[in-house]
């Protein structure tokens, strides 16, 4: 991170150990904290709304807040889609952990504090956004494009909210304007077709009102790229298959518009892969050409923690991280995974190590190094300056060889290796002639190991039930799953504490 480029401020501790899990109305309450040069002023609650969007300089720093709103995305991610996929699994020695659950499949998650993080999280950060939204619709302080780019901004970060939660939840309440408390829990959980139509009504906007890029001291906002490819992201997903409860899918076959979309961001020539693979997760060289969203982190009192969710303590001691006690967990890469891997591709030592040494003593565990950038570590395991790269080229050209898998354009089997190719070729292996769906998601696991990708391909894809099952029977990773995964586990219960905070308002989701 360098200049004055967007930074994000957390209005809590974004470890869901460290904070008080927030009800959806609670969350609605969540201040907004002023960032940048202002770090230091009162933050502005929802109750001075009528006295603080006066000036353009207000509605910056409201805007700057909504994006602080994501710090704690990438743990989120990380929990929520890559231990529940076939791509790690737990060996703590600390006893039993929170995230055991996410990576066991048992059947009490609604009271499991990562998954009211993410519920209560993501619509904290759809609070935000609304408030913008609203904010910009009834004052007059700013006009013309930049109150158009302001609404884009907005509506792409609470079009990334919905998306996030429908994927893990399936139906959820559609709230799109600022509420009351008392009013947010009058609210159903909503019909997902109807949850996607605001996701691509907000994308829509963002894309028309978003610029290609920004000036230095901009870097980071949402831009029009990134609108495109998460819409892209949203038509694939949205013609996945429909699981309990009603999501994530619904069968649409949006595969010719994600198409468009991704043949839109690829001809803008405005992002390239980078030449190495390490170079994209490089701390010296953030907001590369690859990077579409990311993240923004800077080390400090607005550091990251995703860094140091995966790693044991040994590993980051032994790269120099001062860390709590119980403070990081071991969750060890699968054996599958790394089998996956060719001998001679450049991603696996660079994504995983497995085997260090710290203090005189021998360790051998498969761990994911590949955000732990010693020279963007700071003073603890929880103060990270490493952006977190939420979409990326190499997935738009992924994407797009899964759109013509689908039949999307004119495009053949060979086409899409192609798309694929250049990942390859640049970790040091062959060119594809030809691929289909099952190669494709061989090598998207590949190159987007620890990304929070995996999980959701596999249901995209409709192949989780039939992976996850395989993976469980060939490895026998000692998770304690005691029953085959059903198509129930395929997204997570309403939290407990929703239940309480709404009671009759929102029914569980079956199986939990």
């Amino acid at each position: 991170m360098t200049g004055n480029s967007l930074r994000n401020q957390s209005v809590a501790n974004s470890h869901p150990m460290k904070k008080i899990v927030l009800s959806l109305a609670t969350a609605c309450t969540l201040v907004l904290g002023s960032c940048q040069k202002d770090l230091d002023q009162a933050p502005i609650s929802n109750g001075s709304t009528l006295t603080f969007y006066a000036t353009a300089t207000d509605f910056n720093q409201a805007m700057t807040a909504t994006y602080s709103a994501l710090r704690g995305y990438p743990d989120r991610t990380l929990y929520m889609s890559e231990i529940r996929s076939d791509n790690f699994y737990g060996a703590s020695s600390q006893g039993v952990r929170d995230w055991d659950g996410i990576n066991n499949f048992v059947t009490t998650l609604s009271i499991n504090p990562y998954i009211a993080d993410t519920w209560a999280s993501d619509y904290g950060t759809i609070f935000r956004a609304n408030t913008m939204l609203d904010q910009l619709a009834t004052r007059g302080s700013v006009t013309g494009s930049l109150q158009a780019r302001y609404e884009g901004e907005a509506k792409f970060i609470r079009a990334m909210m919905y998306l996030d939660l429908v994927r893990y939840f399936g139906k959820v309440p559609l709230v799109d304007h600022a509420l009351e408390p008392q009013d947010v829990v009058k609210i159903p959980r909503t019909d997902v077709a109807k949850v996607y139509d605001l996701i691509i009504s907000d994308l829509q906007t963002a894309i028309t009102n978003l610029p290609a890029a920004y000036a230095a001291a901009d870097v980071g906002r949402a831009t029009k790229g990134a609108a495109q490819t998460l819409l892209a992201l949203t038509y694939l997903t949205r013609s996945g298959p429909t699981y309990s409860i009603n999501g994530p899918g619904l069968g649409t076959n949006d595969y010719a518009a994600a198409n468009t979309l991704l043949d839109q961001v690829i001809a803008s020539k405005t992002y390239s892969l980078q030449a190495a693979y390490p170079r994209v997760f490089a701390f010296g060289n953030e907001n590369n050409s690859e990077v579409i969203f990311d993240i923004q982190y800077l080390s400090g009192t607005v550091g990251g923690t995703y860094n140091s969710t995966l790693p044991t303590p040994a590993y980051l001691a032994s790269v120099g991280v001062n860390f709590a006690s119980n403070a990081v967990e071991n969750k060890q890469v699968s054996a599958d995974v790394i089998s996956s891997y060719a001998t001679t591709d450049t991603r696996l030592g660079f994504n995983v190590v497995q085997s260090f040494t710290y203090a005189n003593v021998s360790y051998t565990a498969a761990l994911l190094k590949k955000f732990v950038d010693p020279t963007a570590k700071g003073v603890s395991y929880s103060d990270w300056g490493l952006n977190f790269i939420v979409l990326r080229y190499a997935d738009v050209l992924a994407m797009k060889a899964e759109c013509l898998l689908h039949g999307a354009g004119s495009g053949s089997a060979t086409d899409a290796a192609a798309l694929v190719s250049p990942l390859r070729t640049r970790a040091g292996l062959a060119a594809l002639a030809t691929i289909d769906m099952p190669t494709l998601l061989a090598e998207r696991r590949r190159e987007f190991l620890g990304e929070g990708q995996r999980w959701h391909d596999l249901v995209r894809e409709g192949a989780v039930l039939t992976t996850m099952n395989a993976w469980v029977a060939k490895e026998d990773v000692a998770m304690k799953i005691t029953r085959p995964i059903g198509e129930n586990m395929i997204i997570y219960p309403v939290p407990q504490i929703e239940l309480s905070a709404a009671p009759g308002v929102y029914e569980q989701n079956p199986g939990y």
